[in-house]
């Protein structure tokens, strides 16, 4: 192996772990295999010794490999979960049923003292706390009196600009001023469902699809109309092909990169053939994109936007996910609906937050937003390979298990004799919080599917939480056998 760069945002440690990875999932490294004696690999790669044996614990962590006493590091065979299946819906119509579910689903995750494994709150894995800080200092310093004051409806023009400079990098053209900065991606989707659809209209998502969406949908009096998704590939485009031709749908609501729940990525000839398919058909797709900076590999796909002709694209995103979720900054590219979506943005809540989109706009001028992202992904990457490996010691064989590309939750497939309300409760008793599946469809479906966040600081409570998740599942299915 190649000597390691120093001038990489990278930890050293992380980079061996990357080397290590690379070598193990491309069979350079195979089952059995003894890995370089830690003084050996250290002289190799010119690091210190410390700094290989912390990638080599990560590994063991992980599952990917084992110590064995006095004769070293050798690489483990990795524990057979299958790839849980993705969402199979017959195109039908659905009122969304599940929001009683969704009410004690909130209420309970965010009581004090719950292990939050159903936040999806991945930014909290590295807390940006301190460098937010100096930016904001920096910005009350230069901004004073004006920093309190109301923003402009559709936004500060500083945090416009720099999105777009930023949006421009991976393959998105937008001006800054056909930006619209919202109160997260939540308000910037509901913009974007109120300007292309109308009470009763038909909004075809994923199955299964992020809860929050469901909400959406359901307080706008629309309807859900669940399309097939892929565990691997995300939404079917042969599914969504005959749904159009069948059904009067009024908009498309995706993932358009990182799936929630699933958290599979769709590749760029996916959204560029999905785009070409909504536009033959003159519907708009609204595109959630909280998650496309978070994948795995390094890179930032191009969002849907960047292959739209005729304007029929919009895209959410949020820095909820990738900075600060407390300060509520999300932000919409409206396509051709900027009008509509600029008199909808004033009437529902007039602007957002002028101190933190300052704090934003300066947290990216210099240069901390990027750098922020190389360290939060490999970390993210890590504690998904952690949790897969938790998952395998910890829950029943026949447990079913997502393989995301980025993100920060896994998707779990439990045994059917688990019903996942259930579950949640007896977690919620335990102290620690899950999302049972039956939220991510709009009939309460997924009854024996589970959603977990590792997107959160990796700890011995996190380790011994999922142990306990795994039992509690154990014992269901144990009862039900009796």
């Amino acid at each position: 192996m190649a000597v390691l760069s120093k001038e990489s945002d990278a930890f050293l440690y992380q980079q061996v772990l990357g080397r290590l990875q690379e070598q193990i999932r491309g069979g350079g490294l195979r089952p059995g295999d003894k890995l370089p004696s830690l003084r050996r690999l250290a002289n190799q790669l010119e690091v210190s010794i410390p700094t290989v044996r912390q990638a080599y614990l990560e590994l063991e962590s992980q599952g990917d490999i084992v110590a064995r006493p006095k004769s070293g590091y050798f690489v483990r065979a990795r524990p057979k979960n299958p790839l849980v299946s993705g969402g199979k819906r017959s195109c039908e119509p659905r009122e969304v049923c599940c929001r009683d579910m969704m009410e004690a689903v909130y209420e309970a995750i965010h009581q004090p003292g719950i292990l939050p494994l159903g936040i999806a709150n991945p930014c909290m894995a590295l807390p940006a706390t301190k460098t937010l800080h100096r930016a904001m200092k920096r910005v009350m310093n230069q901004a004073e009196s004006r920093a309190l004051s109301y923003a402009p409806v559709t936004g500060d023009p500083g945090l416009k600009k720099q999105l777009a400079y930023h949006l421009l990098t991976h393959g998105t053209s937008v001006p800054p001023e056909d930006i619209i900065i919202t109160n997260g991606a939540q308000e910037a989707m509901a913009l974007a469902l109120k300007a292309v659809a109308s009470p009763g209209d038909l909004v075809a998502v994923e199955t299964p699809t992020y809860a929050g969406i469901l909400e959406l949908i359901d307080s706008l009096d629309m309807r859900a109309l669940e399309i097939d998704t892929c565990a691997e590939e995300g939404v079917s485009l042969s599914a969504l092909a005959d749904a159009l031709d069948k059904h009067p749908i009024a908009a498309c609501l995706f993932s358009a990169v990182i799936s929630n729940p699933l958290g599979c990525a769709t590749d760029d000839n996916h959204r560029q053939e999905l785009v070409r398919l909504i536009e033959k058909h003159d519907v708009p797709l609204i595109e959630d994109d909280v998650y496309g900076e978070l994948l795995f590999d390094g890179t930032r796909a191009h969002q849907a936007q960047a292959y739209s002709r005729k304007g029929l694209v919009l895209t959410c995103g949020s820095f909820s996910k990738t900075a600060a979720p407390g300060y509520r900054i999300g932000w919409l590219l409206p396509g051709r609906y900027g009008a509509s979506v600029q008199k909808l943005k004033r009437a529902f809540s007039c602007s957002s937050g002028l101190l933190q989109q300052l704090t934003l706009a300066e947290f990216m001028a210099s240069g901390d937003y990027e750098r922020y992202l190389h360290r939060l992904v490999p970390i993210l990457k890590c504690n998904s390979e952690r949790m897969t490996a938790a998952v395998a010691r910890s829950f029943p064989d026949d447990t079913r298990v997502s393989r995301p590309c980025g993100g920060s939750v896994l998707w779990l497939e439990l045994n059917e004799k688990v019903d996942s309300e259930i579950l949640f409760e007896k977690a919620i008793e335990e102290g620690i919080s899950i999302i049972p599946g039956t939220i991510f469809a709009p009939d309460g479906r997924y009854r024996n599917f589970i959603r977990m966040s590792f997107g959160h600081p990796w700890s011995e409570a996190m380790e011994n939480g999922i142990e306990t998740i795994g039992r509690l599942a154990g014992e269901m299915i144990s009862d039900r056998s009796a």
